[in-house]
């Protein structure tokens, strides 16, 4: 479950985003015509770093993947992972990392993907809202919004989630790829909106994603009801993310 204070942002996501994907490798868009298509989130079991995946369009129909994390102090060794930093008007300065560099998002995506996950649920709570032992939760006082993206793993229930806790992280062509001895996540940063979700390779997972009209085709299926959620992911198509093991 995400809980998305209304608070100002300063500066604003997009403003960040759009300070950052310049810099980046993979990034071969129009940066003014810069557009957001929508975002997924994942928890955190610990409930202490924001994990959350934008998608932007950049003046024609390729997609770029960006996913950030949102950390109360700068990633351990993630120097060269930083995108910025954000003043949120509750939670104070967020540092904003690339999130293939942080390890807490590549664990929640790697589980999403394996165990066929899907985002969490998204939470809109007031600006005093404060969680506490034997209080009220945010499910319960605040108001459920969909998610502008749907994302759901391919995997499923009770498949081993392979360590990536100390993967190294490189980049290879327009993908950017986190890798041990035993599995790589290679996290697609230049989206084919059109995939038809054709079924995974031998060894492989896949997160797949859909979005406005096409997440609207893809029918009313529940896609958080566990092993359902892996048939849905290859319906609703657009390749967001592989694991090998």
């Amino acid at each position: 479950m995400s809980i998305i204070y209304q608070a100002k942002l300063t500066p604003s996501k997009y403003d960040l985003i759009k300070a950052w994907l310049p810099s980046q490798p993979w990034f071969t868009g129009d940066i003014s015509r810069l557009e957001p298509v929508g975002s997924y989130r994942f928890d955190d079991p610990e409930g202490e770093v924001g994990c959350e995946g934008h998608l932007f369009t950049a003046g024609d129909a390729r997609v770029f993947h960006a996913p950030l994390t949102y950390r109360s102090a700068p990633l351990a060794s993630g120097e060269e992972f930083l995108a910025g930093t954000i003043e949120h008007g509750i939670l104070g300065t967020r540092w904003v990392s690339d999130a293939i560099g942080d390890p807490v998002y590549r664990a929640a995506l790697a589980a999403a993907i394996a165990q066929g996950g899907t985002g969490s649920r998204e939470f809109l709570v007031a600006a005093d809202f404060v969680s506490t032992p034997g209080g009220p939760e945010a499910s319960e006082v605040g108001i459920e919004r969909e998610p502008s993206v749907r994302v759901a793993g391919t995997g499923s229930q009770g498949v081993a989630v392979p360590e990536l806790w100390a993967a190294q992280v490189e980049q290879q062509g327009s993908n950017s790829v986190a890798h041990t001895e035993l599995a790589t996540l290679e996290l697609h940063r230049i989206i084919d909106p059109e995939c038809d979700g054709t079924e995974d390779a031998p060894g492989t997972h896949t997160l797949r994603a859909a979005w406005g009209a096409a997440d609207a085709a893809a029918g009313d299926a529940d896609v958080a009801a566990g092993a359902g959620a892996s048939a849905e992911a290859r319906r609703i198509g657009a390749l967001l993310a592989t694991l090998r093991v």
